[in-house]
């Protein structure tokens, strides 16, 4: 019975979820779907100049496509799959639909990367730790025997 409840409890909070653009989502086949969506989204160096370029304030689709050599319809199925990750929220304004950003998936890559920290810190100390000793030995390195002006 006890098992039979965390599994009822695991299927309710892990299947029915928003998804990363804000609707609720059946995503029971896996857990990691958003990450894999936001980091899917942010391959593409254009995408990532559009978030770039977002960062700074919302933005119509013709102001985000002026530094792009293409056409506004490429424009807009990059902003599309930015959309479909939840990295960016249009909103409606007269007749212009400005684009702005949400961060919040890429503070769910920042929470997954966390998790390597303690590793790559150990890594850095251990390089550290062995660029003082190279430059310990060569500081302490006695004179080279050919120097001699006999």
């Amino acid at each position: 019975p006890r098992h039979l409840f965390s599994v009822l409890v695991k299927y309710m909070t892990a299947t029915l979820t928003p998804s990363c653009s804000g609707e609720i989502i059946d995503i029971s086949g896996d857990d990691d779907d958003c990450l894999t969506v936001t980091f899917a989204a942010l391959a593409n160096s254009t995408r990532r100049a559009i978030l770039a370029h977002l960062a700074q304030g919302a933005a119509t689709v013709n102001e985000l496509a002026e530094p792009f050599d293409m056409k506004l319809p490429a424009i807009s199925k990059h902003l599309k799959v930015l959309e479909r990750a939840g990295l960016i929220v249009r909103g409606q304004h007269a007749q212009f639909r400005p684009c702005a950003l949400d961060a919040a998936p890429l503070a769910q890559i920042a929470d997954w990367t966390e998790q390597y920290r303690p590793m790559w810190e150990a890594r850095f100390d251990r390089m550290d730790d062995y660029l003082t000793q190279l430059r310990h030995q060569t500081e302490h390195r006695p004179e080279e025997a050919g120097n001699n002006d006999d």
